[in-house]
């Protein structure tokens, strides 16, 4: 899943769209999403096949998931997230789907700076992180149930 960028590092968000796009937020939504994590990256929004495709590549996991990270050097990389996956969350958790992909992409963009959330510290400092960032972007909670 790879790509290459010749550009020095800059707040870019490139994306693109690999399944229809009935239902995914705008490329403006998602850039404006992405400048509270001000870095390059690549964003593709893809279908359940490529989804598990990758998620079995890179991960060894047989179906398709919401969201890989790929990070690269000099504070780049690539966010897949899959639509139907995140429709289906969204739905299952009474979120909207705006909401619930502006938090996948944060969370995205955090890994790629180096967040992760194997422990429990670690998931906490991420949770805090993406909590405030989604207030910034108009969202609550991610991880209450109103």
């Amino acid at each position: 899943m790879p790509t290459k960028s010749t550009r020095r590092k800059n707040h870019k968000l490139t994306v693109q769209y690999v399944t229809a796009r009935r239902g995914v937020p705008s490329a403006g939504s998602l850039r404006a999403w992405a400048a509270l994590v001000p870095m390059e990256a690549t964003l593709r929004i893809v279908g359940v096949a490529e989804g598990r495709k990758l998620n079995l590549r890179y991960r060894g996991r047989p179906y398709a998931t919401n969201v890989l990270s790929f990070p690269y050097e000099n504070g780049r990389g690539d966010i897949v997230l899959c639509h139907p996956v995140i429709a289906r969350e969204a739905r299952a958790q009474g979120k909207s789907l705006a909401a619930h992909y502006a938090h996948l992409l944060l969370h995205g963009l955090l890994h790629l700076r180096g967040y992760r959330h194997e422990k429990k510290r670690e998931a906490l400092r991420m949770a805090r992180e993406e909590i405030r960032l989604l207030a910034r972007a108009g969202f609550g909670n991610p991880y209450t149930v109103e």
